[in-house]
């Protein structure tokens, strides 16, 4: 738990970084390595499980139907190398990701377009190729694979204590169990939180799920929706094939069963002789009542989804989850990010709506989110996840 000196009104940081998620944390980790002055506030006790960046395991890709991420993903590989190197932590493991769809779905389409066009390594396998490599895994309806053979697992909880390390042994500040109560903008931006009052020049705002709650009152109403995701993990029927779920690669069914979401899964390592699989959307939930779902929001049949995926693409499992947790997810209406500076207060920036996959890029969000706060303009495009692509939310300074 970070330190609890009282604060100082009169001080006043370069910037203030309201959340301290993986997303935050790397914000604030390369404003302080362009030595800025830097506070990082986070609402609860640190390490906790309540936002999107706790756990063990988050795949990392280059394999994505948008060329933008693909770019961002070629430097975040070197980044997050970079930050093992400070460390001194082993936060990466090459595993390959396999896709898998039909053929003419038009998202695995864009897959394999964006994998042949940004030449990532790759290998395509036919059922009968993937039941010889991976006997575990069953095509059954005619669908096809190719495997992403740059993927990895990042370890979540190893790394957002390294990269937290890193940035206070840069001469940053860290508080946590402070929960942010008021942003006053301006030229100097004010923050209350439960614990006191903070001044800066620059605000980064990467609350994720809360995110909304705090940039409403700034006239910035991002249509942001945080769901409960279950996380589940499966055993093998069979006891003397729990050393083979290890060996397993990470795949991304595509569509599959005629569902619109993605279902995706990682080799046993967690919990000895269980295999984690998730499905990738949820049901809605208010942050703060993760266990009170939205009576009046559709439920997703989640679990029953990956029962039925469980049962025709992986027949070695048991088709009841041997053990369920929870994520949540801050989702925006076309799963693309938030990385724009306020229409109005050009030294607020936000962070948000990582829509469950932003993770792996956390070491270029984190640099792209410095250099809007520091007034520079990153190397990538930004039009994706800018935030007058949303009809209802201002589109230049009121």
């Amino acid at each position: 738990m970070a330190g609890k000196e009282k604060s100082d009104p009169s001080q006043l940081y370069d910037a203030i970084v309201v959340g301290a998620g993986i997303q935050g944390s790397f914000a604030a980790y390369h404003l302080a390595k362009r030595q800025r002055r830097t506070l990082l506030l986070e609402q609860f006790p640190l390490p906790h499980s309540r936002g999107s960046s706790h756990g063990h395991s988050r795949i990392i890709r280059s394999a994505y139907p948008q060329d933008y991420y693909t770019a961002m993903v070629a430097e975040a590989y070197l980044l997050w190398a970079e930050l093992e190197a400070e460390s001194e932590a082993k936060l990466y493991r090459p595993t390959p990701l396999l896709v898998l769809a039909q053929q003419e779905n038009p998202e695995f389409q864009d897959f394999w377009k964006s994998m042949e066009q940004n030449r990532v390594p790759r290998e395509v396998f036919t059922p009968e190729d993937l039941g010889r490599r991976f006997p575990g895994i069953r095509l059954c309806g005619g669908e096809m694979a190719v495997s992403d053979l740059t993927a990895g697992v990042l370890n979540a909880d190893k790394a957002l204590k390294a990269v937290q390390d890193q940035f206070q042994s840069r001469g940053g500040t860290m508080r946590d169990g402070e929960k942010v109560l008021r942003i006053v903008p301006g030229a100097v931006v004010t923050v209350t939180t439960s614990q006191g009052e903070y001044r800066a020049r620059h605000l980064v705002v990467t609350a994720g799920a809360w995110a909304s709650r705090l940039l409403a009152p700034l006239g910035l109403p991002l249509p942001l929706q945080p769901l409960r995701i279950s996380v589940c993990y499966w055993r093998a029927k069979d006891p003397g094939d729990h050393g083979r779920l290890g060996q397993l690669p990470l795949f991304l069914g595509i569509n599959l069963n005629g569902e619109k979401h993605h279902v995706y899964g990682f080799p046993a390592s967690e919990y000895p002789g269980l295999v984690k699989i998730c499905y990738h959307y949820g049901s809605p939930v208010d942050p703060d009542k993760p266990d009170q779902m939205d009576r009046a929001s559709p439920q997703v049949p989640d679990i029953q989804i990956l029962r039925d995926f469980v049962s025709q693409y992986l027949p070695g499992l048991h088709p009841e989850p041997a053990l369920q947790e929870r994520c949540l997810y801050t989702n925006t209406p076309d799963e693309d990010f938030v990385l724009d500076r306020h229409p109005r207060f050009s030294n607020v920036i936000i962070g948000a709506g990582f829509s469950g996959h932003g993770f792996k890029f956390a070491p270029v969000i984190g640099k792209i989110l410095c250099e809007l706060s520091l007034g520079e303009e990153p190397a990538y495009n930004l039009s994706p996840f800018q935030i007058s692509r949303f009809p209802a939310v201002p589109k230049a300074p009121l």
